[in-house]
């Protein structure tokens, strides 16, 4: 088991596009359907997989491009490690004073460690200035609890 960190930042607007966070469904709209609802399933089955949007699912990060892999770890503290270092780099831009909170983020941290430890995922987000957007992700790999079929990304 080893574990695979994201990062994605941005407009708040552009996070908000649920549709393109979200894996298309197995099926196109039937034959007949709106032109804008048969365009949208289009766009969200081409992009869904290349886009640099955090997916809505965590796992689904490893359907992504391997480019989008920040590390990769074959340690759970190794890997919340990074995700505090995001922290503390981040920590001056983020938009909520209580976010800021630094026992808060240290707890975070060995959350995220002990989570990674039982194989599960994590994923945190936060609100920065301008209204933009902070996701971080570390994704249990080999295999993945929650959708164990995709492929490595380091394969």
């Amino acid at each position: 088991m080893h574990h695979h960190a994201y990062l994605w930042t941005g407009p708040k607007a552009r996070f908000d596009d649920e549709a393109l966070r979200r894996p298309p469904h197995p099926d196109p709209p039937p034959a007949g359907s709106r032109p804008e609802l048969v365009e949208r399933y289009r766009l969200v089955a081409a992009e869904f997989r290349t886009s640099d949007l955090p997916p809505l699912e965590t796992a689904y990060w490893l359907v992504k491009p391997r480019s989008l892999v920040r590390g990769t770890w074959d340690e759970a503290k190794e890997a919340a490690a990074w995700l505090g270092e995001q922290l503390a780099q981040y920590t001056p831009r983020f938009a909520s004073e209580a976010d800021r909170d630094t026992a808060r983020l240290a707890r975070l941290v060995d959350a995220a460690a002990e989570r990674l430890r039982s194989g599960a995922d994590v994923s945190y987000g936060c609100y920065l200035d301008r209204p933009s957007y902070l996701s971080l992700a570390l994704v249990t790999c080999s295999p993945n609890l929650a959708l164990p079929e995709p492929v490595c990304p380091c394969a």
